[in-house]
C-alpha cells in the first residue's frame, strides 16, 4: 500500500528538506567520478582517545547498564557535569534538578521547543545558524523572527534592534557559533539575560564547541547573575571527544525549563546508553587532558587552510573558537549564490564545502570549511583549488 503524501502531517510541508542530507545527495552525484574530500558537516575524524575506549569497555560489562536508563540521567553522571562546570565556568549547579542527560544536544534543542513554544509564539532566530532551530519552531507552531547575524557586528545579533512582545517565547543562541566561528563575549550574555528577564522570555545557548577555542575559553550564559532564572545551556561531548556517533550530551541551567524539556522527552525516548553515561564522568574528569590535544590539531589544520586560502584570493579569517571556517565566495559570478558555487566547486574540484543559504538567508554569499579532515587531505585540497581561475 503506497501512502499518499497529502495525507502527511501538514507540518512537513513547512520545512526544508534536512541541509546535510542534501549535501550527501550532491556528494553522491560526483563520488564516481572523483575522490570527494569532504568538508562539509562537522563529523570530526580524529579517533576517541584510547583511555576512554577502554573505559567504554569495562562499562560495556555492567549489568545494570544494559537495562532501561533513567530519564534525566545517572545521578553520579549529572554530579560530574555539576562539577565540570563549577572548574570549567564557576558556576555553581544543583544535580539534582538543574542538568539532564540528553541523547546528544541536538535532541534536547528540538525537545526543548516542543516543550516551550506554542502556535504564534515568537521565536528569535539568530541567521545564519543551525538549521535546527528554524525548522523546529515551524514544526512546534511558532512564529521565527530571524535576527541577522552580521560580520560588521562580529556576529553577534543587535539586540538594540529588536522588538520584543508578549508572544515573545524564546531566543535561540549559539556561542560559539556554527557557522561563523565567533564567540560572544560576557558583556552580551549579560545584556541579552537582562533583556529576557525584563520582558519575560526564555534563552538557550548551544554551547558545544565550548572546548574548542583558540586564545581565550569561552564563557557560558550561566555565568551571568539572574541566568538560572530563564535559560538553559546545552553540551555534547561529540566535538570535544571525537565521539559524535556516541550520541550524548547534557543541558543545565533553569530547572523548570529542564523538568518541561523532561516530560517531552519522557514519551519520546529512555535515556542514553549507561555504558555512554559512565564514559561521561571519565570524559569529564580527564577534560583538560583529551581537550588540549584537539585543540592543538584543529588549531594547526585551521591555520594552515585559512593561510592558504587567503594567498588564493579568498577572504577567510582565522575563527575565534570552533572547527569551522566561513569564508565570502572568492567568485563574482556566484556571490549571491552559495549553492551554485558550492554545485561547482565539487563537480569542478571534488571538495564539497556547506553553502552559506543553508544556515539562512543572511548566510548567502558564504560557504563554511568544517576542518575536521587529516592534515595531507587538506592540503590535498589546497592543491585542487590552486587549478581554478580566480580571474573570471
Amino acid at each position: 500500500m503506497n501512502l499518499k503524501t497529502q495525507f502527511f502531517a501538514s507540518r512537513l510541508s513547512k520545512i526544508p528538506p534536512y541541509l546535510f542530507a542534501e549535501l550527501d545527495k550532491l556528494k553522491l552525484k560526483y563520488q564516481s567520478t572523483t575522490e570527494i574530500i569532504d568538508f562539509g558537516e562537522g563529523n570530526p575524524t580524529l579517533p576517541p582517545h584510547p583511555h576512554l575506549l577502554n573505559f567504554l569497555r569495562k562499562s560495556l560489562n555492567v549489568s545494570e547498564n544494559h537495562r532501561y536508563p533513567t530519564y534525566q540521567g545517572k545521578l553520579s553522571v549529572r554530579e560530574a557535569i555539576s562539577k565540570w562546570y563549577k572548574e570549567r565556568f564557576n558556576v555553581t549547579l544543583d544535580p539534582e534538578t538543574e542538568v539532564a542527560v540528553l541523547i546528544g544536544s541536538k535532541e534536547g534543542v528540538a525537545h526543548l521547543f516542543w516543550a516551550l513554544v506554542d502556535r504564534g509564539d515568537k521565536v528569535y532566530v539568530p541567521s545564519p545558524s543551525y538549521p535546527v532551530y528554524l525548522n523546529q519552531t515551524y514544526l512546534a507552531g511558532g512564529i521565527p523572527i530571524l535576527i541577522p547575524i552580521m560580520e560588521k557586528n562580529r556576529f553577534l545579533p543587535e539586540l538594540t534592534r529588536i522588538k520584543f512582545s508578549k508572544r515573545s517565547k524564546l531566543f535561540c543562541l549559539n556561542y560559539p557559533n556554527n557557522p561563523t566561528g565567533a564567540v560572544a563575549p560576557y558583556e552580551f550574555y549579560n545584556e541579552i539575560v537582562n533583556l529576557a528577564l525584563k520582558y519575560n522570555f526564555y534563552c538557550f545557548n548551544d554551547n558545544v564547541y565550548s572546548e574548542i577555542y583558540y586564545t581565550t575559553p569561552p564563557h557560558s550564559i550561566l555565568e551571568i547573575p539572574g541566568a538560572k532564572e530563564c535559560c538553559v545551556e546545552f553540551h555534547s561531548l561529540s566535538k570535544t571527544f571525537s565521539i559524535c556517533g556516541w550520541r550524548i550530551g547534557f543541558v543545565v541551567g533553569n530547572a523548570d525549563m529542564i523538568q518541561a524539556l523532561l516530560k517531552v522527552k519522557q514519551n519520546v525516548d529512555s535515556g542514553p546508553f549507561g555504558a555512554i553515561q559512565d564514559s561521561v564522568i571519565f570524559a569529564l574528569n580527564n577534560w583538560k587532558k583529551f581537550s588540549k590535544l584537539t585543540r592543538q590539531i584543529y588549531k594547526e589544520n585551521m591555520l594552515y587552510l585559512s593561510d592558504a586560502l587567503n594567498k588564493l584570493g579568498w577572504s577567510s579569517q582565522m575563527p575565534e573558537a570552533t572547527f569551522y571556517l566561513w569564508c565570502k565566495i572568492p567568485f563574482k559570478q556566484f556571490r549571491y549564490d552559495s549553492l551554485q558555487f558550492a554545485t561547482f566547486l565539487l563537480k569542478n574540484t571534488g571538495i564539497l564545502v556547506t553553502p552559506g543559504i543553508g544556515f539562512g538567508k543572511y548566510g548567502e554569499g558564504y560557504v563554511r570549511f568544517a576542518v575536521v579532515l587529516p592534515k595531507a587531505k587538506i592540503k590535498k585540497a589546497i592543491m585542487r583549488l590552486k587549478k581554478l581561475d580566480y580571474k573570471t
